[in-house]
């Protein structure tokens, strides 16, 4: 006879979700930087305790990973782009629109969360968004060796080239229409590669 023992955690219950708690720290991290955003600023902004942080998370990096992976997973998903047997023309194209209106939806969070933090080089968040960055790049390049696209690199290249283009843009202050003007235009020069 086989029974199952659930074991109740010690304390009182967690009163938070993570995922929005995730999402205020992705937020806060994005507006002001990895740097500038510390525990402090993360549990008043989430309305929790620092042991109840360090209890949820781990630590400030591990929760900055897993706002790297909810941005990345929600705002330009690329799930819903690189649809098996979907045109990587229409798919790419799709996904540079996106990721324009994503990148100057809200004033205070403009850019990639993602690109802009791969910018801080070798630092341990600098290398986390670079590996997150990486890992979307090889799921683009995945989508085009299925889709048996010639010269699917310089594709993923151009794509990826595009993408910090407007993220820098939109940081510069560039307007949505303006974002998306130019990433129509990149979309359109995909036709010249495929």
């Amino acid at each position: 006879m086989i029974t199952n023992v659930i074991k109740r955690s010690r304390g009182r219950p967690r009163e938070f979700e993570l995922d929005a708690a995730i999402q205020v720290g992705q937020h806060l991290f994005h507006q002001y930087g990895y740097e500038n955003v510390s525990v402090a600023k993360l549990t008043e902004a989430i309305g929790i305790t620092a042991p109840s942080f360090y209890t949820a998370f781990g630590s400030k990096s591990a929760f900055f990973k897993g706002a790297l992976k909810h941005y990345s997973a929600t705002v330009v998903p690329l799930d819903r782009f690189l649809i098996p047997g979907q045109s990587p023309r229409i798919a790419l194209g799709d996904m540079l629109v996106a990721a324009a209106h994503a990148y100057a939806a809200h004033p205070d969070r403009r850019g990639c969360f993602i690109l802009e933090h791969a910018k801080a080089g070798t630092t341990e968040w600098g290398t986390a968004a670079t590996q997150i960055a990486g890992e979307n790049r090889d799921r683009v390049l995945s989508f085009l060796k299925a889709s048996d696209v010639s010269e699917p690199k310089r594709i993923v290249d151009y794509v990826a080239v595009t993408m910090l283009g407007l993220s820098a843009a939109a940081r510069e202050g560039w307007e949505e229409e303006r974002l998306i003007g130019a990433a129509k235009d990149s979309a359109a020069g995909l036709d010249h590669l495929l």
